[in-house]
């Protein structure tokens, strides 16, 4: 917390005045003399004059304390800021029960206060499996109006004190039984037992097993969030005399937020990509880019897009003219699509990394690494391959662990031989850990035993927990062929699998849905995580699922993990 600056005036005091010479007269001899020579100057007396008195100098007087008047609605964050603010330093400012018209009033309303001191973002939320996204801010006014519409319609928003105080005023007083209110602590649970629910939170209180909800299609899990449309955002400004509320935000250090957009980080975590068979049938007819094309937004705006590419690129290989061969190389002219996807790291687990043998895991080794694109769970040799790789995004560094416990053992890196990572559990617990103990984000992602159904097997459910257990903040399955559900256990997000991302897998409504989920952390903390869903057309081009469709995949993946 910066210092206060005290408001000083210096004080005026009267001059002092000049001190008076006192007259002396010359000493008399005692009795008469000679007169002295002519070249004898006659002798004087030197008068001795007192030391001169110091002038004094007038102290500064300082004005009384500037009150200051804190109103309620005030988000009791930013109350807080202001109260340390004003403790700690009484010689300039004291706070006040009531507004005075010498002091510095404090307050959250619509275009109040002549010097903004606050901006305070609230989400409106809903537990994690809720299949609506989002609402229009109309519906939300007529819900806190008293007369109920939209998805929510007949179930109260779930506030805290703190937050309805703050709401109050933005919104005004909430009609009878439009809210309910709860303690801080106790929102999650109560919207998680009588969902469908919905609540509204301060920005940073939010964490994963919320469902952030859009607002008239505004979410402040957007970077580049229009916040001048978003309407739940609470404006905190200071109105007072002359520079008295902007000393008081120089204060606080200037404005305070709980969402600065540069703060945020993006990591797009994606299932199997195997750039061959169907998919490069079409890559070679219309672009190496042509699977992206549809959903090319959602793979360029994440900081981190992962990719898990399953099969290695060959120099011989030939070009692909079936759809049913298991023997799998890729065109390396197909590498053009992870750059034209703005791919950032690649996972290296796949089953299908020697299918051509060790010299096309090699040329794919060397292509990542003249293009400096970094790689994990695979690598030149196995110690290469079960080091874990970080990747620093602002103030956040994230480790990427990634195993192959399917097999089969011909894939797996020797210590003279690439290929993917075997599982060394006990090794990846102790890595995960010791993240944890440095601050690293670790997010581990497993080329798992393949299942064509959405629930996990109980030793599915068992392997990615006890990751979870060890201190994983991400466990995400890149093996599926299908959608699989998901988990919270042990404060981390698991899923158990993303589907295809880039794959030719038509011949089921299954096999053709995708889950790309897109993670966002903010100060340190992973707070949400938002599922994008795709339907995979043409054998090669994923395209963003309509609403009934994204119903239908959501509800299903709902239930299989036991909502």
């Amino acid at each position: 917390m910066l210092p206060l600056i005290a408001l000083l005036v210096i004080g005026t005091g009267g001059g002092c005045a000049g001190l008076a010479l006192p007259t002396l007269a010359p000493t008399l001899p005692a009795s008469p003399a000679a007169d002295p020579p002519p070249s004898a100057a006659p002798a004087t007396a030197t008068p001795e004059l007192p030391a001169p008195t110091a002038t004094p100098t007038p102290s500064p007087t300082p004005l009384p304390p500037v009150p200051v008047y804190i109103a309620p609605g005030v988000p009791a964050p930013v109350a807080a800021a202001l109260g340390a603010a004003i403790e700690g330093n009484p010689q300039g400012w004291v706070a006040v029960a009531n507004p005075e018209p010498t002091g510095v009033i404090v307050a959250a309303q619509r275009g109040f206060g002549d010097v903004p001191i606050a901006e305070w973002t609230y989400a409106l939320v809903a537990p994690f499996p809720t299949l609506t996204d989002g609402v229009a801010w109309a519906d939300l006014l007529a819900v806190w109006g008293g007369t109920p519409s939209g998805p929510f319609a007949g179930r109260p928003l779930l506030v805290s004190a703190a937050t309805l105080e703050a709401l109050r005023a933005l919104l005004g007083e909430p009609a009878a039984g439009a809210v309910e209110v709860l303690p801080e602590e106790a929102l999650l649970e109560r919207a998680w037992a009588s969902r469908p629910a919905w609540a509204i939170v301060p920005f940073e209180q939010l964490e994963p097993r919320w469902k952030v909800l859009r607002v008239d299609d505004q979410s402040p899990l957007d970077r580049r969030m229009d916040t001048t449309a978003y309407p739940l955002i609470v404006r905190v400004g200071a109105s007072g005399p002359v520079q008295a509320p902007l000393l008081l935000r120089q204060a606080l250090g200037g404005p305070l937020t709980n969402r600065d957009p540069n703060r945020l980080a993006v990591v797009l975590l994606t299932g199997v990509t195997a750039l061959t068979r169907g998919t490069g049938m079409r890559m070679d007819r219309y672009g190496s880019a042509y699977p992206a094309q549809d959903i090319l937004p959602w793979l360029l705006e994440p900081d981190i897009t992962h990719v898990s590419n399953e099969v290695s690129f060959a120099a011989d290989c030939p070009p692909p003219t079936d759809y049913t061969t298991l023997i799998f190389c890729s065109n390396p002219g197909y590498f053009e699509l992870f750059e034209a996807a703005d791919v950032d790291v690649v996972e290296l687990t796949g089953n299908h990394l020697l299918d051509w043998g060790p010299a096309a895991m090699s040329l794919t080794l060397r292509m990542l690494d003249e293009r400096g694109l970094p790689f994990y769970g695979g690598g030149w040799n196995l110690a290469q391959a079960q080091t874990p790789l970080t990747l620093t995004v602002g103030e956040h560094t994230f480790g990427f662990l990634g195993c192959n416990p399917a097999g089969p053992r011909s894939d797996w890196a020797t210590e003279t031989q690439p290929g993917s990572a075997p599982c060394d559990y006990d090794l990846l617990y102790g890595q995960v850990r010791a993240m944890r103990e440095q601050g690293i984000i670790p997010i581990v992602t497993l080329q798992y035993r393949e299942f064509d159904q959405t629930e996990p097997t109980p030793q599915q459910r068992a392997d990615f927990r006890a990751l979870a257990e060890a201190g994983a903040a991400i466990v995400s399955g890149s093996q599926a062929h299908q959608p699989q559900g998901f988990d919270f256990h042990a404060g981390a997000f698991i899923h158990y699998g993303l589907g295809n991302l880039w794959f030719d897998q038509m011949w089921s409504p299954e096999t053709r849905q995708e889950f790309l989920d897109r993670h966002v952390f903010y100060a340190g903390r992973h707070i949400s995580t938002e599922v994008l869903t795709a339907m995979l057309e043409d054998y090669a081009r994923p395209r963003p699922m309509t609403p009934a469709e994204r119903e239908a995949l959501l509800a299903r993946a709902f239930a299989a993990s036991g909502w």
